[in-house]
């Protein structure tokens, strides 16, 4: 139980609503295997001489008709799909490789066609293969001049899926586990299951685990866009993916096309300064529904707070599961990634309140990704392997339990968990992280828009202005949306015009621009 920005729509007890989970897919994931020798991607971290030969052509994907993917419908007939073989470790690029699976519609303009626009929808561990055929009516004015195309980054479902615990082992952790441990018995387990979880990725999915980092995931999207033939990368970034995309303009600032990021993960802020900025963040927009009901936000917090005080004592019964303070809290966070969500929140707390759990235990387990049979998908699985290999920072239990006090004083209701999860999440990782930071300064980029929301609650409005910094002046192209919710494209009309313009057009916008 994680909260994590990524984006998606799910239907929850009948009512529509914008929550953070994804269908992670439950492919199987192929192994690595040896073929022959690949050219690596140049890499901008590496001196480049001016009589340097161009790297060779990649070989054309092959595309097909789609799969359908597990617990889905097929993909149109408009749609196709492939794989690229790439580097498991691009340092040794003639090594073992792994399939990076791609989802591809044709521009539907093709006289007037720009090349290829790639997406990423966040976790870190969305499914793009899955996600974009349903998000595709989105995109639809963009789909006229780019062919769409998604991916599963490596980790990923189709792509060397990282598998860390079956069903039975994260339905108990869920069931037992206190994410907000209060004695030391409720530590030890707390503890005890972060470093299992770490175990079961590095005996399930071994070989892949030290190589999900993002800047590989980069140098992978570069071995797409060559395999696409595209001469620049065209790129669409929400949440986590953001953060590829700024790796990659830093990586590639030669093959900036144009990019566009939405709700922007900070590239300045450390683990712990991530788990501080998102207490900030879902405290805000909580505050913000608050008002909206007309309660005020000091008052409806501290309900909000003895309700799952209440259910840390005693959990609801839900037919044969039960509804504990920690999946409560996902079911209340999920509602906050979007405005039209605000009165399912009133439903749930409602109904909680009156001794029913049921609500607020199916937005969980959207969240959580777990259907009525009780089978859960593995993006939570790549969402972790990506982010721990990513980030260096291994907290320990004392620092966590010393962030308490201040994480508590900026969201009675959110602080505790997020002070804990700094520990958790990569507690006995089985491999080490790249770095403290992610990398972003893209000197010499062509300009790339980057679109914070004012009220994100997952990826807080800050993170857009520093990551527009770190691309650097004239590279990073901040646009405001003041409003609601995590990502603005699709739900405010000011900013898709401002993006449509951006990205059909080649129209770059003032630094500054607000919409709303």
């Amino acid at each position: 139980m994680l909260i994590r920005g990524r984006v998606t729509a799910l239907a929850v007890t009948g009512v529509l609503v914008t929550v953070a989970g994804c269908t992670g897919g439950g492919t199987p994931a192929a192994s690595p295997k040896p073929v022959a020798p690949a050219t690596a991607p140049p890499s901008a971290d590496a001196e480049q001489t001016a009589d340097a030969k161009p790297p060779a052509p990649l070989p054309a994907p092959s595309w097909k008709r789609c799969e359908a993917p597990e617990g889905g419908e097929r993909p149109g007939s408009d749609w196709r799909c492939a794989t690229v073989e790439v580097p498991l470790d691009h340092a040794k690029p003639g090594g073992a490789t792994i399939p990076i699976a791609l989802i591809r519609k044709q521009a539907t303009d093709p006289g007037d066609r720009i090349g290829s626009l790639l997406f990423n929808f966040g976790g870190p561990g969305a499914s793009g293969v899955d996600i974009l055929p349903r998000a595709a009516a989105e995109y639809a004015a963009l789909g006229e001049r780019y062919d769409l195309v998604g991916f599963d980054p490596r980790g990923v479902a189709r792509s060397s899926g990282v598998v860390c615990r079956d069903d039975a082992a994260q339905a108990a952790a869920e069931a037992s586990v206190d994410q907000t441990p209060d004695t030391p018995a409720e530590e030890a387990a707390f503890l005890k299951d972060a470093a299992d979880f770490g175990a079961g990725c590095a005996r399930r999915s071994g070989a892949v685990i030290p190589y999900t980092t993002t800047s590989a995931t980069a140098r992978d999207l570069d071995l797409i866009r060559r395999a696409l033939g595209d001469e620049k990368l065209h790129y669409f970034g929400i949440s986590y993916g953001t953060q590829l995309g700024g790796t990659y303009a830093h990586l590639f600032p030669e093959h900036v096309g144009r990019i566009v990021l939405d709700a922007v993960v900070d590239p300045t802020a450390d683990s712990t300064a991530h788990a501080r900025h998102q207490t900030v963040g879902f405290q805000r927009a909580l505050d913000n529904y608050l008002r909206s009901t007309g309660r005020d936000p000091k008052a409806g917090t501290a309900r909000i707070a003895r309700l799952l005080e209440r259910l840390d004592r005693e959990p609801l019964k839900v037919g044969d599961r039960s509804l504990t303070d920690g999946l409560a809290l996902t079911g209340i966070a999920v509602t906050l990634y979007g405005q039209a969500n605000w009165p399912v929140l009133t439903q749930a707390l409602e109904q909680a309140e009156r001794g029913s759990g049921a609500q607020l235990l199916a937005l969980a387990d959207a969240y959580n990704d777990r259907d009525a049979s009780g089978h859960y998908a593995t993006q939570s699985h790549s969402q972790r392997a990506i982010s721990c290999a990513d980030s260096s920072a291994r907290p320990t239990a004392g620092q966590a339990k010393a962030l308490l006090p201040e994480f508590r004083r900026l969201s009675p209701v959110f602080g505790a968990f997020l002070a804990w999860d700094t520990a958790g999440w990569c507690a006995d990782w089985p491999v080490k992280g790249e770095r403290a930071t992610p990398e972003a300064s893209a000197p010499g980029a062509a300009p790339v828009l980057v679109v914070g929301t004012t009220g994100d609650p997952a990826t807080p409005y800050e993170g857009a202005e520093r990551m527009a910094a770190e691309l650097g002046e004239g590279v990073g192209i901040l646009v405001t949306n003041k409003g609601e919710g995590h990502g603005a494209y699709g739900t405010s009309p000011c900013v898709t015009r401002t993006v449509d313009a951006y990205l059909l057009a080649g129209k770059v916008p003032a630094y500054g621009t607000t919409c709303g």
